[in-house]
């Protein structure tokens, strides 16, 4: 049976070139970058380059990325180095109720440390308003943070618009674009963010690496103590060959952008398409327009979430019922809540889609018909 992986907003297989250049960096060049003789010389040659390469991605400065061990690592020192730094300015922040959990989660820490968090609650298409963060702003708001585009749903959010009224407030702006790099083009500069957060498994680089952007000027409290690595900011020795296998993996999706937004696109309207051939009964969870390419998240009416994952993989699919990290999970989607309340039938019934190298027209075509198959059994009973 042809297994089909509709799972990528989850996590993306390692693209070839991206295994390659970390197996020839972990197999040649094993020096300290922190060492002044050659071997250390040479990893800090590759680290360097790695740095100029992402920072060049997203329209930033060398000094102003900093590695981390993934997008959760990152969302957590961008919270709370700008809630310890800032404190003496206020302990009100604004974030939304639609955030990862490794935000989510952050924030009732800070919650139970004193800090007075507001949540903003997104419409029924998954999308915040720009106006609600204006609202909550505050003499005393010390940190916005809103995600790009939302990993369940696929959302995408007002950033842009966000990071100019925050131009003239004291507040910092962290945006955790794990799920929107790589796929969407971004600019720091032009979203007026202060940080942003990124994660390299998302883009077929490997598990374990991702980056912080703080713009130069941010205040952070460190979170680690140790040696003078990553500016100073993150001590430890530096993991070069995930780093050199993230960067290969960003020159790829760079090179691409264009055509893979518009490839997914067409995978996600031709699944929505042949479901509607089908004459299967569903609908869109997300907003249709401002969306990341290649997310899909469909409620189906009679069905339920759990059946419909285990037929779907016992049928070679692999999807989700949301975010990777709470898979095996009884609770409802928090996203899902917050779109349309706790008693919606969507809670129990949605299924996302992601799309991702590992696919094509024709395997996505295969897999709608597959899932169609699958509904109708549900839907006529």
């Amino acid at each position: 049976m042809e297994k089909i992986y509709l799972d990528h907003a989850a996590t993306s297989p390692v693209h070839p070139q991206a295994a390659e250049k970390m197996m020839q960096v972990l197999t040649t060049s094993f020096g300290n970058a922190s060492s002044i003789h050659a071997f250390g010389r040479e990893a800090r040659r590759i680290l360097d380059e790695a740095r100029q390469t992402i920072a060049d991605s997203i329209g930033a400065q060398f000094s102003e990325i900093i590695f981390t061990s993934g997008g959760t690592e990152a969302d957590n020192y961008a919270i709370l180095g700008t809630a310890e730094a800032a404190a003496d300015k206020g302990r009100h922040i604004i974030s939304t109720a639609i955030e990862h959990h490794a935000v989510l989660h952050t924030m009732e820490y800070l919650e139970s440390k004193g800090y007075d968090v507001t949540y903003l609650q997104p419409d029924e298409t998954g999308r915040i308003r720009a106006k609600d963060v204006q609202k909550a702003l505050r003499d005393d708001t010390i940190l916005v943070s809103v995600m790009y585009g939302n990993n369940e749903v696929g959302t995408i959010q007002p950033i842009a618009e966000i990071g100019e009224m925050l131009r003239n407030h004291q507040a910092y702006f962290h945006t955790d674009a794990v799920q929107a790099y790589g796929l969407v083009k971004l600019d720091v500069n032009a979203l007026n963010v202060d940080m942003l957060s990124v994660s390299a498994h998302k883009i077929g680089g490997p598990k374990g690496i991702g980056f912080l952007y703080v713009r130069n000027g941010t205040k952070l409290k460190n979170r680690n103590f140790g040696g003078e690595q990553e500016l100073k900011r993150r001590p430890g020795t530096e993991n070069i060959a995930s780093i050199a296998g993230f960067a290969e993996a960003v020159k790829i999706v760079q090179r691409s952008l264009p055509e893979k937004q518009q490839q997914y696109n067409a995978f996600k309207f031709k699944f929505m398409e042949i479901l509607r051939q089908e004459k299967v009964e569903f609908l869109l969870n997300g907003n249709a327009e401002e969306a990341l390419p290649h997310v899909l998240n469909l409620s189906f009416p009679k069905t339920d979430v759990e059946s419909m994952l285990v037929s779907l993989d016992m049928a070679g699919i692999a999807a989700s019922s949301g975010s990777a990290c709470t898979a095996g999970s009884i609770e409802p989607s928090h996203v899902l809540v917050a779109m349309f309340g706790k008693n919606s039938e969507r809670l129990h019934n949605s299924i996302r889609f992601s799309f991702g190298i590992a696919n094509t027209m024709e395997l996505v075509e295969t897999a709608a018909r597959k899932t169609a198959e699958i509904v109708r059994r549900f839907q006529q009973k």
